[in-house]
């Protein structure tokens, strides 16, 4: 039978790295064994009641369509959040677009400013780093130009690791402080250097600053506290609010470049329900959830990093998100460390899921700190 064409795309892809680590999982509580999974960053803490609340009130008996621009209220909520965490004003009219959560904003980023045509077709981007901005980029007929992040350099991406060459042929940069998987988090003058090399160059900077309200020091800036003009960041309800399962968030930036996504998302089809965004509105208008989110991540984080010292794993680098980027015990792979760790019920993702990790194994705070302390004490 003739087989139907498909996108070579898909080809390069490769299959999901967890699904591995998922029938070992199924093997060990088919076994009764207790599983302590630090793998896949998704929190289990309760979305706060006044967010669930406010989603319930608007659940109408009839349901319809809802608008790509969003809600009038869920934009005044993200432009106040904005303001408040950056002390920068957005115009929610043209300044600002709710998206269906963050990663298919990402993913569709590329499709609205790239030619992938002309010789300014390359999208910078951080190694290791989120897949969604290779994704996004190869579906859009882009190049993606993958940067090694070193620990030495607190797993920065420099303008200065790129070169004038690729850079003359950059479309977008993609930053993402702090960053997955690493929990690195860069200050002020790092976000000025990027930008200065963007105003030389010509591209656009794209700020993945999702996890902005998930820190454990001084609070983490954004790009636009540098400049609207050329930039565009993206910001998720999902952790700052436990909302994962709701996909909503937003994008705020140059106006330009808002106005070519409302002018192309109709055609993808992607908004969140109007109920959703009625609760998003709730989340993006209160930041106490936030603070107190934040001191429970704190908590888990301080207790797996006391125990890291006690047997000399390096760690001290995560200083945002809700991940911890540990080296591997000397004589182990990325890969082989998570393997020893998975034997005794332990789940954590190789760095090499995320790219240029080998060395690493990224360890998401999800469980509770009951079952890390549990986890910590079959650590081998």
């Amino acid at each position: 039978m003739h087989e139907p064409p498909l996108n070579p795309v898909l080809e390069r892809l490769g299959s999901y790295p967890m699904s591995g680590f998922d029938e070992l999982k199924r093997k060990l509580a088919a076994e009764g064994k207790p599983i302590y999974d630090f793998g896949i960053g998704d929190p289990v803490e309760e979305t706060p009641s006044f967010i669930r609340e406010a989603l319930l009130a608007a659940v109408d008996r009839r349901s319809q369509y809802p608008t790509v621009v969003g809600q009038r209220t869920l934009r005044e909520a993200a432009a106040g959040y904005v303001s408040r965490r950056f002390g920068v004003s957005v115009d929610p009219e043209t300044e600002l677009l709710p998206s269906a959560g963050s990663k298919e904003a990402i993913f569709h980023l590329p499709f609205a400013l790239l030619d992938a045509s002309s010789e300014r077709n390359v999208v910078v981007m951080p190694d290791p780093g989120y897949p969604v901005y290779e994704h996004g980029t190869a579906f859009a007929g882009g190049v993606s130009h993958k940067v090694p992040l070193r620990a030495e350099r607190r797993f920065l991406l420099e303008p200065d690791d790129v070169g004038d060459e690729v850079l003359a042929r950059t479309a977008v940069f993609w930053i993402s402080y702090p960053h997955n998987p690493t929990g690195a988090v860069a200050d002020r003058s790092y976000f000025e250097r990027v930008y200065a090399a963007a105003e030389k160059h010509g591209f656009v900077v794209a700020s993945d600053e999702c996890y902005v309200d998930l820190y454990f020091g001084a609070p983490p800036p954004s790009i636009l506290q540098i400049s609207k003009r050329g930039t565009l960041a993206f910001f998720s309800c999902s952790k700052r609010s436990g909302m994962t399962g709701y996909r909503t968030g937003f994008m705020a930036g140059d106006a330009r470049i808002i106005a070519a996504l409302r002018k192309m998302r109709p055609s993808i089809g992607t908004a969140s329900p109007d109920f959703v965004q009625h609760a998003a509105a709730a989340a993006w208008s209160d930041d106490a959830h936030a603070v107190e989110r934040r001191r429970v991540f704190a908590a888990k984080r301080e207790r797996l990093l006391s125990f890291f010292e006690t047997r000399g794993i390096e760690a001290g680098w995560s200083e945002g998100t809700f991940y911890v980027w540990a080296r591997v015990s000397s004589g182990y792979t990325s890969e082989s460390y998570a393997q020893a760790l998975m034997s005794r019920g332990i789940v954590v993702s190789p760095g090499t899921f995320f790219g240029a990790g080998e060395g690493f194994v990224r360890i998401a705070l999800v469980p509770s700190l009951d079952a890390i302390g549990e986890a910590i004490s079959k650590w081998p």
